[in-house]
C-alpha cells in the first residue's frame, strides 16, 4: 500500500483545514484496511517534542507532519494504540493517535476557529435544557447538571440560565465571553482538540472545561454527557446499533480526557 492510500485511512486534508476527528474517523471506516507494516511501536524525544516511532522511524500524521507532541505521556498512549494494532491497522480503534493528528495537520494553525465552536456550543449547552417530565428524567438531569451550572458560575465566571424544554435560550454575552476566556486559556493543540473532541460528544462547553479543569474525571464527565440517552436506554432499552455508536463515541471521549489530563498533569 502506498503511503498516500494509508495516510487517506486517518482522513489526509490539507494541513490548514479544520478538523473533525470525528468524521475522520467515519471516513476511515470506508477504506480496506491495510496490513500491518511495523513491529514495534515506541516515542523518542527529539527537537524537544516526544515523536512516536514505527521500528524506529517517525510516524507522521495525514497531512505528513512528524506525529510528535509535548507530552511524553500522551505520546506513550499513542505508541501503544499503534502496538496493539493486529494483523491490519485500525484507525477507528486508535483514538489518541487521530486526535493528535487533528491537534498537529488542523488545530495547532488555525486555533481560533476551534475555539469559536466551543464557545458556540456553550450558546446551546446540552445541561441549561431540561425536560419537564417524566420526573425520574428531570431529577436526574438537575442531579447531574445544576452542580455544573453551580461550577461554572463560581469558577469560570459564566453564569448560565436554564430552560425547561426545547424552546431556545439566549445566554448573556457576559457568561459565553467567560467561557470564551476559559478555552482561551488552553493554548496547546492537543488539549485544544481534546476540548472541541469532548464538547462536541458530550454536547456541552461547560461539561468539557469542567474535565479539563478536573473537576470532573472521565467517567463521571461521561455520565454527565449521557444522563438523557441512559434514561432512555433504562424504559425502552438500546439495539445493537445504538449500543455501538455508543461505545466508539465512549472511547473517543476517553481518549480526549486522557489528553486533557495529561496535560493539566505536567502543568500543575
Amino acid at each position: 500500500m502506498s503511503t498516500d492510500a494509508f495516510l487517506s485511512l486517518f482522513g489526509a486534508r490539507d494541513a490548514h483545514e479544520p478538523s473533525d476527528p470525528m468524521k475522520a474517523a467515519q471516513g476511515s471506516m470506508r477504506n480496506a484496511l491495510p496490513k500491518r507494516f511495523y513491529t514495534t511501536a515506541s516515542v523518542e524525544l527529539r527537537q524537544g517534542l516526544w515523536q512516536v516511532l514505527l521500528d524506529g522511524k517517525a510516524a507522521r500524521t495525514p497531512a505528513r507532519q512528524p506525529l510528535a507532541v509535548d507530552n511524553q505521556a500522551i505520546a506513550v498512549a499513542m505508541a501503544a494504540e499503534w502496538q496493539a494494532q493486529q494483523e491490519r491497522i485500525d484507525p477507528a480503534a486508535m483514538p489518541l493517535t487521530r486526535l493528535a493528528n487533528a491537534a498537529i495537520d488542523g488545530v495547532r494553525d488555525v486555533p481560533e476557529p476551534v475555539r469559536a465552536e466551543i464557545v458556540r456550543y456553550a450558546g446551546s449547552d446540552l445541561i441549561c435544557y431540561r425536560a419537564e417530565t417524566p420526573r425520574e428524567l428531570t431529577e436526574r438531569q438537575c442531579a447531574a447538571w445544576d452542580p455544573l451550572l453551580a461550577w461554572a458560575g463560581s469558577t469560570l465566571g459564566a453564569e448560565l440560565a436554564p430552560a425547561n424544554g426545547i424552546i431556545h435560550v439566549t445566554q448573556s454575552p457576559r457568561a459565553l465571553a467567560r467561557i470564551a476566556e476559559a478555552v482561551a486559556a488552553v493554548a496547546a493543540p492537543v488539549p485544544l482538540a481534546a476540548l472541541s473532541a469532548a464538547t462536541t460528544i458530550s454536547g456541552s462547553a461547560v461539561i468539557a472545561l469542567a474535565l479539563a479543569h478536573g473537576r470532573l474525571d472521565a467517567e463521571s464527565a461521561w455520565l454527565a454527557a449521557s444522563v438523557d440517552e441512559d434514561y432512555q436506554a433504562s424504559v425502552w432499552g438500546a439495539d445493537d446499533e445504538a449500543l455501538f455508536r455508543q461505545a466508539n463515541r465512549r472511547r473517543d471521549f476517553g481518549a480526549a480526557a486522557l489528553a486533557l489530563a495529561s496535560s493539566r498533569a505536567t502543568t500543575q
